[in-house]
């Protein structure tokens, strides 16, 4: 595995999960103090949202991680360390999870954060009717006290090992009471280490820094501004000429062409992964056959050679690598036309069939070549898809509603199986109208894997959700790739991540 790191992820609530925290936030950084100045960094799109509980598409995360703290955090290693928690403990077999706030953590508006604020943003997290995207990663949590304001107690219905890791996520980031989504639709209000300055749609965004940031390591950079061009090779081109310092790619071809001269690229593995999503519930795709004639028709070694230059290896569900799936796993683990054409014929369909699938363009490089090896793959199986190109706002909006047959897709990855797949594939997750597909046996695995305090067992039970998933065809994985972090010679202290992150842009300076 290249994955440089191990996780403690899973380690047992009703183990006494306690992490000390000081003052620091849990993630290194160069000395306090800043060298000013600003960076800008290059985007292709433009956030979608600045609301932090409906953010999906990968540059509004991006964004709002910088702006908005959440009560744990991640390091470098995705270990789970402290954010505005300072520590927590678990107690009652699990099923209370008691946690210390930091104190003298203030809003960017300079309003004080306490226990009522993260009951408020829990609460309102938890709410059918606020429609947030991470509301399943809080389905164990039964009722959230604020006995005082520097403690807040969260009651579980069943202990739940993935909690402490499913906090550190930015949509499920701590507002303040007194705000609301409308309001914070064009303005922010965060604890984080940046806040926003100014924006011009589709052009740019700029953050500054946050004064009164709690962490001991503040912000180095005065200001960041995000710049959208659209196209990756454009942006090599204004990082070549000076005028951008930092960018991700996800072209391989575009990662080559940045290296040399003042540019350097850091090639990092990600827990993200590129699948085509199939509805289950939408058409010709309800049947069972239709969906694994589509698995055994697509060579995923060939997808990745066309649309990444082979820069990646072919994956299962779950990447997080204390969990991983075996990509081998699963019926038609190679390419097999025939067993393709046996599944249509058993679905009543020899002559194949129209499939119907939205593609992004925008959010990520290699969206439209994947669709194309798609394309030409399913035909030689005599199935025909359609393919609908989307810019990245409108591919959002269509794949959070759900309103599509299938969607070639990347999605991010988490180290723990439940964040990544509970508010999914369960039948009361909150984005199973995406996933397209439940069922009694995914929902007793996922709530097994919840409740267990052993990490063996907890590996086992999602081995056989990533079989559920596989078996049943209810999508198919590809592949999994690198992103491409280039910077200018004057960047100094920004540190990838495997789960794509952005948060060490507090740590960044610039010459």
């Amino acid at each position: 595995m290249r994955y440089p790191f191990r996780t403690s992820l899973a380690v047992a609530l009703a183990a006494a999960l306690a992490l000390a925290g000081c003052s620091s936030s849990g993630t290194s950084g160069t000395a306090s103090g800043g060298s000013g100045g600003t960076l800008v960094v290059g985007v292709t799109s433009d956030p979608d949202t600045l609301f932090p509980w409906k953010a999906t598409q990968f540059q509004a995360v991006n964004v709002l991680q910088n702006i908005y703290g959440t009560l744990t955090e991640f390091d470098k290693d995705l270990k789970v360390v402290p954010g505005l928690a300072k520590e927590w403990k678990a107690s009652d077999g699990g099923k209370t999870l008691t946690l210390t706030l930091r104190d003298g953590v203030t809003f960017s508006d300079g309003s004080p954060m306490d226990s009522a604020d993260v009951k408020f943003s829990l609460d309102k997290i938890m709410d059918e009717k606020t429609a947030a995207v991470a509301r399943a990663s809080l389905a164990s949590v039964s009722a959230v006290q604020a006995p005082d304001p520097h403690t807040v107690v969260l009651k579980l219905s069943t202990p739940d090992a993935g909690l402490p890791a499913n906090l550190a996520s930015t949509n499920l980031a701590i507002l303040s009471s007194t705000d609301t989504e409308q309001k914070l639709g064009s303005a922010t209000n965060g604890t984080g280490p940046y806040k926003l300055s100014k924006r011009t749609a589709s052009q740019s965004l700029t953050l500054a820094k946050n004064d009164k940031y709690w962490g001991t390591d503040k912000p180095k950079l005065d200001t960041i501004e995000f710049r959208v061009i659209p196209d990756e090779s454009s942006i090599v081109s204004a990082m070549q000429s000076g005028n951008v310092q930092l960018a991700v790619f996800d072209d391989p071809l575009v990662a080559k062409t940045a290296e040399g001269g003042n540019l350097q690229v850091a090639k990092t593995p990600q827990l993200s992964y590129h699948v085509l999503q199939l509805n289950a519930r939408h058409g010709d795709l309800a049947d069972l056959n239709v969906r694994l004639a589509i698995q055994c028709a697509i060579d995923r070694k060939q997808v990745l050679d066309a649309a990444a230059l082979g820069e990646g290896e072919v994956t299962g569900p779950i990447t997080a690598p204390e969990f991983k799936s075996d990509p081998a796993q699963r019926p038609c683990a190679q390419r097999d036309l025939t067993k393709a054409a046996d599944y249509l014929a058993k679905a009543g369909k020899p002559d194949g069939f129209h499939l119907k699938a939205i593609v992004s363009q925008g959010e990520y490089a290699t969206s439209v070549n994947e669709a194309q090896s798609l394309k030409a793959q399913l035909a030689d199986a005599k199935i025909t898809l359609d393919l609908e190109t989307l810019e990245s706002g409108a591919f959002v909006d269509r794949w959070v509603a759900g309103t599509f047959d299938a969607a070639v897709a990347l999605n991010g990855g988490r180290p723990d199986p439940d964040g990544m797949y509970g508010r999914y594939f369960t039948s009361k997750g909150n984005l199973n109208k995406v996933a397209g597909y439940s069922s009694p046996k995914l929902d007793q695995l996922f709530a097994a894997g919840k409740a267990s305090t052993d990490d063996a067992q907890r590996k086992q039970i999602y081995s056989q959700v990533s079989a559920e998933l596989e078996n049943n065809a209810a999508w198919i994985w590809l592949f999994t790739g690198f992103t491409y972090t280039a910077t200018t010679s004057q960047v100094q202290g920004f540190v990838p991540m495997v789960n794509g992150s952005l948060q060490y842009l507090r740590a960044t300076t610039i010459n």
